[in-house]
């Protein structure tokens, strides 16, 4: 199907600028300042709309196979469509965990038959992400974006070490969520500091983060691996990103929208929605992440996007299951909260939201190319929307954003020349 879309605000070449944009029958784009062609199917007017690459999260919980009842790849890339989502990573938690060539096999057919948008699945580091033993690093890199074993930190530095050496050998990519399980307290649910106090709950440190940050990046200068960070939280593991960096090793990280937008003193009641791992952490952590953001300290935002049940999630803090929704909301908050409060520019978000990502990971798609497969998100930045469970259409309703009212929603989305989602236009 050819598709005309004309007189939008193009991020384009690094600038906005208004340009119209055809597709063709096989998805290939043409951006010029003014297209005219006279056999078009469908004729999109995009005047005041921002388009832009499609969004790349490289975070995401997709739950199948083994958690359908949380989510499905189906209706969780529904969900990342919604929210402007070209492409995102989905992590190799699931039932059984992506460890073997057979499992990940297993759910990249899954995304055949049912994503909406492109799927990249991370295998884990470790089988059965016990931190045991590690996979076959040397096969399943013919399969994986990248390798983590997300919910879980390595707990073992020789394993982590050898894991790296292993993965720099195939020229990949380890991604690390960063938790030393020593300095955990039994039933730490959210931040020891004052929140944790009032509500007389067991508190999860900053150290338990920025420790096991400190020796994977001194893994990673030895060992010269590509190494990522994920979703960091705290001033201190700030610090020692931008400090590998100064030092020359191959490192990234990446934040969630959660710890950008909010801190402890946003924990209202003790209800499941603001329980995360890692949590939210005071307010002067969550601004030395933005300043992260700000001097490119810190690569990308992503969502973390971890669906549960209402059950599993109205436990209060303590025996909540850990982890929110985000993907249908993620750039919506992000342009209200801090690009229209010019805390950061709009290309700032999108680098920060698209193209970053891509380039650190080596794929198409972050951003608009000429003559080049058609990957896009159409927003409406002046309109207006109100987070409700009825609003999100993820399986999962769980997030402390419930009620907040947004700008810059997203109207079409689409993948490979195809449109996936679209409202209002």
């Amino acid at each position: 199907m050819s598709i005309l879309i004309q007189n939008g605000d193009v991020f384009f070449e690094n600038k906005i600028s208004k340009k119209d944009i055809y597709i063709d029958d096989l998805g290939i784009m043409t951006i010029a300042d003014q297209i005219d062609f006279d056999e078009i199917e469908e004729t999109i007017d995009a005047s005041n709309l921002l388009i832009c690459a499609g969004l790349i999260d490289p975070h995401t919980h997709l739950r199948e196979p083994g958690f359908e009842y949380k989510e499905t790849i189906y209706s969780g890339t529904k969900s990342m469509a919604k929210g402007g989502y070209t492409t995102v990573f989905s992590m190799p938690n699931t039932n059984p965990v992506c460890d073997s060539v057979e499992t990940i096999e297993q759910q990249l057919q899954i995304i055949q038959d049912k994503s909406l948008i492109k799927v990249f699945p991370y295998a884990s580091i470790s089988i059965g992400e016990l931190g045991n033993k590690i996979v076959d690093i040397e096969e399943l890199s013919k399969y994986t974006i990248a390798f983590s074993d997300d919910g879980r930190g390595v707990q073992s530095t020789d394993l982590m070490k050898e894991a790296m050496q292993r993965v720099n050998a195939v020229n990949g990519i380890v991604v690390a969520h960063c938790e030393d399980e020593k300095l955990l307290k039994n039933g730490g649910c959210i931040h020891d500091g004052v929140k944790a106090k009032e509500f007389n709950l067991e508190g999860i440190s900053s150290a338990s983060e920025y420790e096991m940050l400190k020796r994977d990046l001194q893994l990673a200068k030895e060992t010269k691996c590509q190494y990522h960070a994920c979703h960091i939280s705290c001033a201190e593991s700030v610090e020692l990103i931008r400090q590998a960096k100064k030092d020359g090793v191959n490192c990234s990280c990446e934040v969630t929208v959660h710890h950008l937008l909010l801190n402890e003193n946003d924990i209202s009641e003790d209800h499941g929605r603001f329980k995360m791992n890692p949590p939210l952490r005071t307010l002067q952590d969550q601004q030395a992440l933005i300043e992260g953001i700000k001097d490119k300290t810190i690569d990308m935002i992503c969502t973390d996007h971890a669906p549960h049940s209402d059950e599993e999630k109205s436990r209060g803090l303590q025996n909540s299951a850990m982890g929110i929704i985000g993907s249908e909301i993620a750039f919506p908050l992000i342009y209200t909260k801090l690009v229209k409060n010019k805390v950061i520019t709009l290309t700032q978000a999108i680098d920060l939201m698209s193209y970053n990502c891509a380039n650190i990971f080596g794929i198409e798609g972050g951003d608009l190319v000429n003559f080049e497969k058609c990957n896009l998100a159409i927003f409406d930045l002046n309109k207006r929307d109100k987070i409700t469970e009825k609003y999100l259409i993820s399986k999962g309703k769980s997030t402390p954003f419930i009620n907040e009212y947004i700008h810059g929603v997203c109207l079409m989305t689409i993948v490979d020349g195809k449109i996936i989602f679209r409202r209002d236009i």
